[in-house]
């Protein structure tokens, strides 16, 4: 199983915390991964960007046109990192418009949650549901209550169910 693939947002939208779940999950598998990470201006609202490259890889930067999967926390990333994504590879944004992606307003199920701060979770359990990832549903449920802090764990969970529901339905 190789995976290459590109996570981004801005800071603040959890671009780091998915990369763990992602790599942990990997790792859960027993499958090697390497990551990497560039926060910018993270801490004033800039752009983050990871690399996590699931397989026999030997450095952890993704070269343009390469990943094979794209997370887009920040619809605006899209013109600055879409170039790492291979023509036919495939791309989670969180947006409510349609374009050639597959997409799903995060953002707007999470607030009406009452927590914003799982909107990566929305995205990744999307993405899941809708295939292409290397682990499914059960591993990424368990990888996410292994990690998330004890007064977060439920509503993390049901952050990534509602996107796997929405992920079923869009």
């Amino acid at each position: 199983m190789n995976q290459q693939i590109v996570i981004s947002g801005i800071g603040g939208q959890g671009v780091l915390f998915l990369t763990r779940i992602i790599a942990e999950a990997a790792m859960e598998k027993g499958l090697p991964v390497l990551t990497s990470e560039t926060h910018g201006m993270a801490m004033r609202g800039g752009t983050v960007i990871s690399h996590v490259k699931i397989g026999p890889f030997h450095s952890p930067l993704i070269r343009a046109a390469q990943a094979d999967i794209g997370f887009f926390l920040n619809e605006a990333n899209l013109d600055v990192h879409r170039g790492f994504l291979k023509p036919e590879g495939l791309l989670f944004i969180n947006t409510p418009k349609p374009g050639d992606y597959l997409h799903v307003d995060a953002t707007r199920i999470a607030k009406e949650n009452g927590f914003l701060v799982i909107t990566n979770l929305v995205l990744l359990g999307f993405a899941v549901s809708r295939g292409g990832l290397f682990c499914d549903a059960g591993l990424a449920e368990n990888v996410i209550r292994k990690l998330s802090p004890d007064n977060q764990v439920e509503s993390n969970l049901r952050g990534f169910s509602l996107g796997v529901a929405a992920g079923k339905t869009n």
